[in-house]
């Protein structure tokens, strides 16, 4: 069916031809595709006619509902109606006449928001006919003359009315045969197809989702479990080489005032990874490598090292036994503030602000705690550069250790003990190891062989593997080429408890196999199951767990595999409760595909 409401009266308000038919009446008597034309009048409204209802048949079989309302009074008098009218309509006519210029005007400023209003943005036709052959008489120019209400309504004054509206505008000079089946019902026949189009294909669009919800659906896969999720342990390089100078583990050189009345101890590998004038003072560099004389000049008019002692030259084959170097400091006020620059130093390097507050509050002399800064200052500076205020701030100041302890890594400068593993040796020095492994501070400074023996024998693990550790111990940095380096690496950490290592390995592992696809998963050597026994067998939870889970979720790669043979009871029936996809939705796929292609499939075309 299409529905159609009309409103507006096309009769000129003055004219004395009441009579003539409308246009509504007129286009249904006279179109030929109208057929079975009935028409009822509504309840009256002040004596008149609200709206005339008509209906009809119109292409044959198709029911057409006309609404006529010659008047506007029913949005005044009955919002809910005409709100009813617009709504159900699939198409509206909003005729006037051109000869009644105050009832376009008042249709223009105040129905005319009303009918936007009640169609709220839908998208139904509307057409506007502009009835009637203007008069050219002109109007009375008297303001209180009521005869300009026959002025003209213009063609822009129309087409500007349609515009607002978004509507089609006609003009009809007459009602006869040509602009009533012609025009307007051309116009009007057109938009009724249309109405009739777009509700055909929503009703083909609610049939099809109708049988697409009767039609069997595939089973729905569901996302896999999440996996558990590692997170990575906070550094506290720092903080291990700090508590070193608390401690005072290892200490190879002690430092003295002039008269010998306290001893503060410290680390040469640690003061020379910070200072090119420490590497001067225990020998680590000679002074014609040195490029800036004024640190060599410093390094001799503020330290002297007690003449005769061993640690003055290289401290390579010397025992451990040995006692610390003396070093006396000829600078009494620098001497008192050495406890704050080894605090400073063993920190990293990097608070300048605070090493400034610590010794102002000690000494609560400007010109003293300038003197101590600058030798501070030419301590620190790289030998060639210039030394400015701004180098030592906090911000611009690096930290040392994990640069210039690399410098120290597997070299006999200044080492104090060797491995030997897998017929080769390894250098390495006591106070970074004991700084930063637990193990080891337990190895040597206990009761064991290893703490008063040079040579230290190392066993279960590769060279590369052990290296791997150590360049971890001295710079806080891990890169392994491959994830059975990581596994080896894990493997030696986890010997020597140092479980930071052991989670960035453990988090290598994880990245580097969810980053490969299936197809390599599946074409892969790599034995995932073998991984998960050293996990387990290295109390490697976190990983462990992870594995399982990465088994469980790549069910149908790694149930093809040999491999998966070897897991235990345990593990099987943890991969079978958690496998991806479910046996329940291989069985719903199965029945699904049977269903498909059974003789009960029928063809929805057909």
């Amino acid at each position: 069916s299409v529905n159609i409401v009309a409103f507006g009266n096309e009769r000129d308000g003055f004219s004395e031809d009441n009579q003539q038919p409308s246009l509504i009446w007129s286009y249904l008597g006279r179109s030929a595709l109208i057929s079975q034309i009935d028409s009822s009048l509504s309840a009256s409204h002040v004596g008149n006619p609200v709206f005339t209802e008509y209906q009809a048949c119109v292409f044959g079989n198709v029911r057409l509902v006309v609404y006529d309302c010659p008047v506007w009074d029913i949005f005044d008098s009955d919002w809910y109606t005409s709100c009813r009218l617009i709504g159900g309509a699939d198409i509206i006519v909003i005729k006037y006449s051109v000869n009644d210029k105050t009832s376009f005007q008042e249709l223009k400023d105040s129905y005319v928001p009303m009918v936007k209003k009640a169609l709220n943005h839908c998208s139904v036709p509307v057409i506007i006919s502009a009835i009637g052959a203007r008069k050219n008489g002109v109007p009375c120019t008297c303001p209180l003359c009521t005869l300009d209400r026959r002025s003209c309504v213009t063609t822009s004054e129309g087409v500007q009315l349609a515009k607002e509206l978004g509507a089609t505008y006609l003009e009809l000079h007459t009602l006869n045969d040509f602009y009533i089946q012609k025009y307007f019902g051309g116009v009007l026949e057109y938009f009724m197809i249309q109405s009739l189009n777009q509700k055909s294909s929503e009703k083909m669009k609610k049939r099809k989702k109708t049988q697409k919800c009767h039609r069997v659906q595939p089973p729905q896969l569901e996302q896999p479990e999440k996996m558990p999720i590692l997170k990575g342990e906070a550094s506290h390089y720092n903080a291990d080489l700090h508590n070193l100078l608390c401690c005072c583990q290892c200490a190879d050189v002690a430092f003295y005032p002039e008269d010998l009345s306290t001893a503060v101890e410290a680390h040469k590998i640690i003061l020379c990874s910070v200072s090119h004038l420490f590497m001067l003072l225990f020998g680590v560099k000679s002074p014609s490598d040195a490029h800036d004389a004024s640190v060599v000049q410093l390094a001799q008019s503020l330290f002297v090292v007690e003449a005769g002692d061993p640690f003055s030259s290289s401290l390579r084959g010397v025992p451990p036994c040995v006692p610390p170097v003396r070093v006396v400091v000829k600078d009494s006020v620098f001497c008192s503030c050495l406890p704050d620059i080894l605090h400073f130093i063993y920190s990293g390097a990097f608070q300048w602000e605070r090493l400034e507050e610590d010794i102002r509050k000690k000494l609560k002399d400007p010109d003293k705690t300038e003197h101590v800064l600058e030798k501070v200052k030419c301590i620190l500076k790289t030998p060639g550069k210039l030394n400015t205020v701004k180098d030592c701030k906090s911000h611009q100041i690096k930290r040392l250790y994990n640069t210039s302890l690399r410098l120290f890594f597997n070299t006999p400068v200044l080492a104090d003990v060797i491995f030997k593993i897998q017929g080769a040796t390894v250098p390495a020095h006591r106070a970074v190891l004991v700084a930063r492994c637990e193990v080891m501070a337990a190895m040597f400074n206990g009761s064991y062989l290893e703490a008063n023996s040079i040579l230290v024998p190392v066993y279960g693990v590769s060279k590369d593997t052990f290296l791997s550790f150590l360049e971890y111990l001295y710079t806080d940095s891990c890169c392994p080429a491959s994830i059975l380096q990581a596994m080896s690496l894990l493997i030696c950490a986890e010997m020597y408890q140092v479980m930071r290592l052991q989670n960035i390995c453990e988090l290598y592992i994880i990245t580097q196999l969810q980053s490969m696809p299936s197809r390599e998963l599946a074409s892969t050597s790599l034995s995932i199951v073998s991984l998960l026994k050293k996990a387990k067998f290295h109390n490697s939870d976190c990983l462990s767990t992870w594995l399982l889970h990465f088994i469980a979720t790549n069910y149908l790669i790694f149930s093809q595999k040999p491999e998966f043979q070897e897991l235990s009871v345990e593990e099987r029936n943890f991969v079978e409760m958690h496998r991806w996809p479910s046996n329940l939705y291989l069985k719903q796929l199965a029945d699904y595909r049977n269903y498909i292609h059974s003789q009960k499939c029928h063809c929805t075309v057909m």
